[in-house]
C-alpha cells in the first residue's frame, strides 16, 4: 500500500498505526534538503508532474510519483547520488519497507562511497575581527542603496524610501556610553520595512567593517529574510560568507549524536529516521533541524522519535573533545557569524548572547529587532527563573550522568572532566564533591514519589510541599488544566521545606564555584597533555558551571524570600503544570514585573545603535505603549520615533463583521458557525482559537462535513504534523482551511487566494495568571488588558491582507466585543454587528464576487516554513 504521510491518514482512519510504503520517506531518500508541500499537489510541483485535479485521482498519482522516483534513481543525473547505495544497504538492514523495491534500481559504486563524516567540510579558525569604524550614513547613500536592492523599474514607496532614510540614525556614532541611538519604527504591512532596513545596514556593515544582527521572533520570518538577502548579495558564493543564520544549539544536528545513532544507539523506526537524517545531513546547507532545509514533516513521520536526541538540548557538547569538531554544524556557524555582515538570529539567542558579549568586552553593535511587539514577551522568557522538578533533574543529569538504562550519549562531568581529576588533585576532589552535591536534586521517578507523598531529598520535599500548596489553593482542579498559585501568604510546612532545599543548592553551589577555579588554573598551567581539543572542552565544562551557578543563583535568591516580603521589582508563584489532566511539572518561578529593565541594561545600553520595527509596534496604542515594552522608556537618551501607514486600501479590500447570536460557551453553535463560514468562503480560512480543547472539539464536529464539500480542514494539535508544515500545505491549496492557537496568530504570511476569511472564536482576552494579575494591577487595570486585546487583533488582522490585491473579511463570534477595542484594526475598515445568517452572506457574496473579479490570484508557494 502506498501511501502519503502515513500518520496523518492514520489519524483521518482512526488508526494509531498505519503499515505500508510512504511516499514521503521515499522522496526524503531520494531528494535530501529538498523543500515539497507534503500533499499530492505538492508533491506533483516537487518532481515536475502534473498535479491531480480531483480527489479520486489522488491515489492513481501516488503510483505516477512513485514511478517519477524511480525513475530519477537510475537517471544518470541524479544530484543526490553519492551516498545513497550506502545508505540504503544500512536502511535494508533495517527492514525499511522501501528498501526492497529500490534495492536494484540502484547501481553499486565502482569504488567505495564516502561517509557522511568525511564528507562534510572542515571550518577554519579566523582571526578576531577588529572593531568596526565610526562613519556616519547620510539619507541620499542609503535611498541609493535601496534603489539598488528593489532594482530598476521597480514601483517607488515613498513609505519605504522615509523609512530607510530614518533608520539611518540607529548607524551613527553613539555620544555617550550607555546612550545608544535608538529608532522605534513602525510600519504598515505593504511598506517594505524588510528592504528599508537593509538598504542601510548592509551599507554600513560593507563601510564601518561591521556586522549588523537582525533579530526576529518566529523562524517563518528568519527564513524570509535570509531569502530577502539575496537582493543584498546576488551571488551565491559572496553571500555564503556576508549573511549567516543563527539560532540556538538545540536547533542543528549533532554529528556525534548523529553516530550514537547509526552505530546502534536507535533502534527501529528510530534507527530508520537516522539514517535518512544522515542522508540530509550531507547536503545540507547548515544542519538546521527546526526551520532549515531538514522538511519539517519528517520528524513526524516517525511520531519525532529520536528527533530531539539528534541534537544538542541538554548542554552535554564536549567541543573541541568531539571528533567532529571541525565539522560541526553549530561551531561553523558560530564562526561564520564572527565574519559576517549580517546576522539573522532570533530575540532570544541575541539576548543571551549580548549579556554574555557584554561580559567579554564586546557588545553587539548594531541591532536591528524586526517583530519587534514581540520584544516585551521574549525578555519575559529569557530573564525569568523557575526552580521546577523537569529543571532541576536535566541539571542532575548533566552533573551526573545517565543513572537507569536509558539509550543515548549522556555524559556527566565526570566522564568529560576524567583527565583534569587525575591531574589536578584539588580539582578531582572538587568534581567529585559537584557530583556528589548534586544528588540531593530529584531524580528519576521524582514526579511519582510527589503524588504518593513520598518525596526523596530536601529539593524534593520542597517540590512537595509546593504541590500541596497549589491543590490546597487552585479552582477548578478537574478540569484538567494546569494550576497556580501566587506565592503570599505561604503555609510553615512550605516555608520550612525552603531552608533545607537553600542549603542543599548553597552546598552545590561551593563546590560547583571551586571546580571553576581550578579548571581555569589547568588552563593556566597548560600541562603537556592539555592541546587544543583538550583546552576546549575544559573551557566548554567552565561555560557550562558558570551559567548553572547563575541559574542555581536564581533559585536561591527565589527561596530565600519565601514568607517574606514581597519583592516589588519580581512576581513570585507555584504550579503544577498539567497537559489534559496529567501533571508533567512542579515548581515554583519567578518573573520580572518589567521584563524590559534586564533587557534595557544587557542589550539596548551596551549598543551603539538599535531598531526596534513592527508593523503594530504601538498595538493600537500610543507610542508610549512602544516605549514601554521595547524598553526605550528605560534608556537616558532620546529615542527617534518613525511611523508609516500601510499603503492598502483595507476599507474597499477588508471587513470586519461581529456575530452577535453565538451563545458563549455553546459548542454546538460554535462549530456550526464555523462551518458555515468556512462553506461560504469555500476554504481559505484561518481560524483561530484561544483554547485548544475548544479547537479539538470543533475541529471533530466539523472536520468530515467539510471534507465531503471539498475542503481540507487542518488543525494544530489535533494532526500529528509540525506547524510549519501546515501552513505551508494551507498556503499550497486555497481551499484548505487551517484552525490553530497563538502561533498561527502572529508572523504568519499566506499572501493570495489562500487565505481569504479571518475567524476568531472571541474576544483573545489575557489568560487570568498571576502573572497577569500582578502586571494588569500596575498597568492600569482594564487599560492593561484592552492594550493586550488591540495588539492580538491588530496581529491577527495582519495576516488577512498581505498584498496589493488580497481581499478578505475578518469575523468575530463574539456578541460582547466592546466597542472600544475595535480601534485595533486600521482606519476606515467597515466594522458591522451581524447575525450569524447575513454574516454567512455577506463572506459568500463578498468573496465569490471577489474571485469573479480574478481579485484571487494564487501565488506559488512561499517555502519558508519547513
Amino acid at each position: 500500500m502506498i501511501l502519503l504521510n502515513a500518520p496523518v491518514v492514520g489519524a483521518r482512519l482512526g488508526y494509531g498505526e498505519l503499515s505500508g510504503l510512504d511516499l514521503l520517506e521515499l522522496f526524503a531518500f531520494v531528494h535530501p534538503a529538498r523543500f515539497a508541500v507534503p500533499t499530492p499537489a505538492g508533491m506533483a510541483r516537487a518532481l515536475g508532474l502534473d498535479p491531480p485535479v480531483r480527489d479520486e485521482d489522488a491515489a492513481p498519482f501516488l503510483i505516477r510519483a512513485t514511478e517519477a522516483l524511480f525513475a530519477t534513481l537510475t537517471s544518470p543525473d541524479w544530484p543526490e547520488r553519492e551516498g545513497a547505495w550506502s545508505g540504503l544497504q544500512a536502511l535494508a538492514r533495517l527492514r525499511w519497507p522501501w528498501a526492497a523495491a529500490i534495492g536494484n534500481r540502484i547501481a553499486k559504486p565502482e569504488r567505495g562511497e564516502r561517509w557522511l563524516f568525511s564528507r562534510l567540510p572542515e571550518w577554519e579558525e579566523q582571526p578576531p575581527r577588529p572593531q568596526p569604524r565610526s562613519i556616519r550614513l547620510g539619507h541620499d547613500a542609503a535611498l541609493a542603496r535601496l534603489a539598488t536592492l528593489v532594482g530598476h523599474g521597480a514601483e517607488p514607496r515613498e513609505g519605504q524610501r522615509a523609512y530607510a532614510a530614518a533608520a539611518t540614525h540607529a548607524f551613527g556614532p553613539r555620544l555617550a556610553e550607555g546612550r545608544p541611538n535608538v529608532l522605534l519604527a513602525e510600519a504598515g504591512t505593504g511598506i517594505g520595512k524588510t528592504l528599508g532596513y537593509l538598504a542601510p545596514a548592509s551599507l554600513w556593515a560593507n563601510e564601518a567593517a561591521g556586522a549588523v544582527w537582525i533579530s526576529t521572533y518566529t523562524k517563518a520570518l528568519q527564513r524570509q529574510l535570509d531569502r530577502e538577502t539575496e537582493r543584498v548579495f546576488p551571488d551565491a558564493s559572496a553571500r555564503a560568507g556576508k549573511v549567516v543564520v543563527r539560532k540556538g544549539r538545540e536547533n542543528y544536528l549533532c554529528l556525534l549524536n548523529l553516530e550514537d545513532a547509526l552505530q546502534g544507539g536507535f533502534q527501529g523506526r528510530a534507527a530508520i529516521l537516522a539514517q535518512l537524517v544522515a542522508r540530509w545531513a550531507a547536503y545540507s546547507r547548515d544542519g538546521d533541524m527546526v526551520g532549515g532545509d531538514l522538511p519539517g514533516w519528517l520528524p513526524t513521520l516517525f511520531r519525532r522519535a529520536g528527533s530531539t536526541a539528534l541534537t544538542d538540548r541538554r548542554g552535554e557538547c564536549v567541543y573541541a573533545g568531539c571528533p567532529h569538531h571541525r565539522k560541526c554544524f553549530i561551531e561553523r556557524s558560530i564562526r561564520a557569524a564572527e565574519g559576517a555582515d549580517l546576522v539573522i538570529a532570533n530575540h532570544a539567542l541575541v539576548m543571551l548572547l549580548a549579556e554574555r558579549r557584554r561580559a567579554e568586552g564586546r557588545a553587539l553593535d548594531r541591532i536591528v529587532f524586526d517583530e519587534g511587539h514581540h520584544l516585551f514577551d521574549a525578555a519575559d522568557a529569557t530573564f525569568a527563573a523557575a526552580l521546577t522538578g523537569q529543571e532541576a533533574i536535566e541539571l542532575r543529569r548533566w552533573i551526573v550522568g545517565p543513572e537507569s538504562r536509558a539509550r543515548g550519549r549522556r555524559r556527566g562531568l565526570v566522564a568529560r572532566l576524567s583527565d583534569v581529576g587525575s591531574y589536578d588533585e584539588a580539582g578531582g576532589l572538587a568534581l567529585e564533591a559537584v557530583v556528589e552535591a548534586s544528588r540531593v536534586l530529584p531524580a528519576d521517578g521524582w514526579l511519582g514519589r510527589l503524588a504518593e507523598g513520598l518525596p526523596f531529598g530536601p529539593v524534593e520535599a520542597l517540590l512537595a510541599a509546593a504541590r500541596a500548596t497549589v491543590f490546597a489553593r487552585a479552582r477548578a482542579q478537574d478540569a484538567g488544566y494546569g494550576l497556580e498559585t501566587d506565592a503570599a501568604e505561604l503555609d510553615p510546612a512550605l516555608i520550612e521545606a525552603a531552608a533545607p532545599a537553600v542549603r542543599a543548592l548553597e552546598d552545590l553551589v561551593r563546590p560547583m564555584a571551586r571546580l571553576r577555579q581550578r579548571l581555569e588554573a589547568v588552563v593556566e598551567d597548560a600541562p603537556d597533555w592539555l592541546d587544543t581539543a583538550a583546552r576546549a572542552r575544559i573551557e566548554g565544562a567552565h561555560a557550562g558551571l558558570t551559567q548553572r551557578a547563575q541559574t542555581l543563583g536564581a533559585w536561591i535568591a527565589m527561596l530565600t524570600r519565601l514568607g517574606g516580603p514581597a519583592d516589588p521589582d519580581f512576581v513570585d508563584w507555584l504550579a503544577v503544570d498539567r497537559a489534559e489532566g496529567r501533571e508533567y511539572d512542579v515548581g515554583l518561578h519567578r518573573r520580572w514585573l518589567d521584563p524590559t529593565r534586564p533587557f534595557a541594561e544587557t542589550v539596548l545600553k551596551p549598543a551603539h545603535g538599535l531598531i526596534v520595527t513592527s508593523a503594530t509596534l504601538r498595538g493600537g496604542g500610543e507610542w508610549a505603549q512602544a516605549d514601554a515594552r521595547s524598553g526605550a522608556v528605560h534608556l537616558d537618551s532620546g529615542v527617534e520615533r518613525f511611523e508609516a501607514a500601510s499603503p492598502f486600501d483595507y476599507a474597499g479590500q477588508s471587513e470586519v463583521l461581529i456575530v452577535t447570536d453565538i451563545k458563549k460557551g455553546d459548542l454546538p453553535a460554535l462549530a456550526s458557525a464555523y462551518a458555515r463560514l468556512i462553506e461560504a468562503a469555500d476554504g481559505g480560512t484561518l481560524g483561530l482559537f484561544t483554547a485548544i480543547q475548544r479547537l479539538k472539539a470543533v475541529h471533530a464536529r466539523i472536520a468530515d462535513r467539510l471534507a465531503r464539500e471539498g475542503l481540507p480542514l487542518y488543525a494544530q494539535h489535533v494532526d500529528p504534523i509540525d506547524t510549519g508544515t501546515l501552513v505551508d500545505i494551507f498556503r499550497d491549496d486555497p481551499h484548505a482551511s487551517l484552525l490553530g492557537t497563538d502561533a498561527l496568530r502572529d508572523g504568519v504570511d499566506v499572501p493570495g487566494d489562500s487565505l481569504r476569511l479571518v475567524v476568531m472564536e472571541g474576544v483573545p482576552w489575557p489568560r487570568p495568571t498571576v502573572l497577569h494579575a500582578a502586571r494588569r494591577a500596575v498597568g492600569g487595570g482594564t487599560a492593561h488588558d484592552d492594550r493586550v486585546v488591540r495588539a492580538r487583533l491588530a496581529q491577527a488582522f495582519g495576516r488577512l491582507i498581505r498584498r496589493a490585491g488580497d481581499r478578505g473579511m475578518f469575523v468575530l463570534l463574539s456578541a460582547a466585543t466592546p466597542s472600544r477595542l475595535l480601534d485595533a484594526f486600521p482606519p476606515g475598515v467597515p466594522v458591522a454587528r451581524v447575525s450569524l445568517d447575513e454574516a454567512v452572506a455577506r463572506v459568500a457574496a463578498r468573496l465569490s464576487n471577489a474571485a469573479a473579479l480574478g481579485h484571487h490570484k494564487a501565488e506559488p508557494p512561499i517555502p519558508e516554513l519547513r
